[in-house]
């Protein structure tokens, strides 16, 4: 199922439309949208001690795994204020980005219904704030680069592969 597979009617002048080739089109007054994938921003935090922080979820999707902490950008959000503007409300920290990381698409949650996510992921510094689990974070915790938790225990499929290559490659600051 795709993000358009169920509209059903034009939002703008109520016609009926049908979705084909990931757009949806109104012949009645030229309404058109097309599928996209909804930008969100991840952050890798470390320590000067070497340590990760990963944030468990409070919500479903994956309630209860640990994620890196991030989300949703609103709309016309510059990615990197999204990025500060999520760390802040997730952690209580403020940071600063540093290295961009990459760009990992997955969907949020599983199962036909699940929408396309693209995550864009940076590594970030530390520059103010105390850490504390807030919004839809249950728990904050900082890992050893050598104790992550298992690939189970970590929420959507793009994060435990990357935290891993991130791991191995001895990648920090920016």
């Amino acid at each position: 199922m795709g993000l358009l597979d169920g509209w059903r009617h034009c939002p703008r002048c109520a016609a009926a439309v049908s979705p084909a080739s990931g757009r949806v089109e109104c012949s009645e007054c030229g309404f058109e949208h097309w599928a996209h994938s909804a930008p969100a921003v991840s952050a890798l935090v470390e320590d000067d001690r070497g340590r990760v922080l990963l944030a468990r979820r409070a919500h479903e999707p994956d309630a209860g795994l640990w994620d890196a902490p991030g989300g949703f950008l609103e709309e016309g959000e510059d990615p990197l204020d999204g990025l500060r503007r999520e760390l802040r409300e997730e952690t209580g920290l403020e940071v600063e980005p540093g290295r961009f990381v990459g760009t990992f698409v997955d969907t949020y949650g599983v199962g036909p219904g699940a929408p396309p996510v693209l995550n864009l992921v940076w590594e970030v510094e530390v520059v103010g704030g105390e850490a504390a689990p807030a919004d839809d974070v249950a728990e904050l915790r900082w890992f050893p680069r050598d104790a992550l938790p298992s690939d189970e225990d970590v929420a959507f499929r793009w994060l435990a592969p990357s935290l891993r290559d991130w791991v191995a490659n001895g990648l920090t600051g920016s």
